[in-house]
Order: structure tokens, then C-alpha cells, then sequence
């Protein structure tokens, strides 16, 4: 499997390589955006690691231009911590998981592992969790292939279940999601968004575990 670390901080880059390495993947590395962007471009990766504060291009232009050109090799973002709007962005991007800095490199592997698992070796545009799909280039989300009107705070909710769709996300993590460090960042809105949808999904989509968060129906 071929894999490409995207990061301009050397150790870093360097610790990413030999962790990626040590999985089974054969990494290249490069530490510039508009490196990146061509080496995306044109070759064929199994797995890209991309940071998002890059020389060059950044790191979200870089991803825009791929998805653009119809490259869907699976995308694992890294965000600096706390800046949620990132990950958002990122997402809807066409990023197909997320991780914020700092990370412990045993985690980025086995969401690494997740991804080419998932993909099967290529990103689709269109994930799907039992009837439930969101498109991400178009940002659209349907139920048994009907389309489902929602606003961007819902779909940002769907697309961070749809992301973590292995397991429950508890109130905490979705509510920085979908409001950082602002003042609607309290349970009650959660709460709202998700009734929302539930009403437009209507019942065994999104479900709860008691004491461990939400989560997506996979039948």
C-alpha cells in the first residue's frame, strides 16, 4: 500500500513516515502544499496524511483541488487542536476522517488501517450508513436514495456520525464540532439539532447509547 504524509513540521514528518512504514505502507513524504497537490495529482495512493497548515498551498486548497479533479484516495486531515472550524471545513472538503493535534501515532495508524479498509483502497464521495447516504462534494444527504432537506449545522452533525460511524460520539465531542467555543455550545442545542433531524429521518437512524453518545443506524 502507498501512502503520502503531507506535514512541514521535520519530526513530524519523520515520526509519521516510520510509524506509517512500520504498518505496511510504503510512504513518501513531502513537507509543501503545492508538492502535495501534484504528487495527489498524479500518482495513485492508497492513503494521504494531510496536514492542514502547509508552505505553498495549503492544506484545505490542496484537498479542494483533488476532490475537484476526481481524486478519491482516502483523507486523513490533521488539525491543530481546538480549531473545529478546521475539521468542518475539512469535511465538508471531502476529508474522510480527522485527526487534531497532538495525536499519539497509534491512534492515526489504526484510523489509517479504518480508512483504506473502508475505501477498499478509494474514497467515495458518497458514505453510507444503512439507508442513510451524505454526498460530500455536494454536501447533500438522502434516506433510501430520496433527498433530505437540512441545514449546514444538521449536516455537520450527520457528517461527524458518518465519520465516527464505528462508534458512539458522546454530547461533548459533537458540540465542539458544531460550535467550538461558542456560547449556543450548551446540551440543550445539541438536543435540538438532533430532534431536528430525527424528524426529517424519522426513527432507526440516528440512535443513542446511554452514557456513551450518538451514533448511526447501520441497517
Amino acid at each position: 500500500m502507498r501512502a503520502l504524509a503531507v506535514e512541514d513540521d521535520p519530526r513530524i514528518a519523520e515520526d509519521l513516515r516510520a510509524a506509517l512504514a512500520a504498518a505496511g505502507f510504503r510512504v513518501e513524504v513531502t513537507g509543501d502544499g503545492t508538492d502535495a497537490w501534484f504528487l495527489g495529482d498524479t500518482e495513485d495512493y492508497d492513503l494521504v496524511v494531510l496536514d492542514l497548515g502547509l508552505p505553498g498551498l495549503d492544506g484545505l486548497a490542496v484537498l479542494k483541488r483533488w476532490r475537484a479533479n476526481g481524486r478519491r484516495m482516502p483523507v486523513l486531515v490533521l488539525t491543530a487542536r481546538g480549531t473545529w472550524q478546521e475539521r468542518v471545513e475539512g469535511i465538508e472538503a471531502g476529508a474522510d476522517d480527522y485527526l487534531p493535534k497532538p495525536f499519539r501515532m497509534e491512534e492515526l495508524v489504526a484510523r489509517a488501517r479504518a480508512l483504506v479498509r473502508r475505501a477498499g483502497g478509494h474514497a467515495a464521495p458518497v458514505q453510507e450508513a444503512g439507508a442513510l447516504s451524505l454526498d460530500t462534494n455536494r454536501m447533500e444527504v438522502a434516506l433510501n436514495g430520496v433527498a433530505v432537506p437540512v441545514s449546514a449545522l444538521e449536516y455537520r452533525l450527520l457528517a461527524c456520525l458518518m465519520q465516527n460511524r464505528d462508534r458512539p460520539v458522546p454530547p461533548g465531542e459533537l458540540l465542539e464540532q458544531l460550535y467550538g467555543d461558542d456560547d449556543a455550545r450548551e446540551a440543550n442545542a445539541l438536543e435540538a439539532v438532533i430532534a431536528r433531524l430525527r424528524r426529517k429521518l424519522g426513527p432507526g437512524v440516528i440512535g443513542t447509547r446511554r452514557g456513551f453518545g450518538y451514533y448511526l443506524e447501520q441497517t
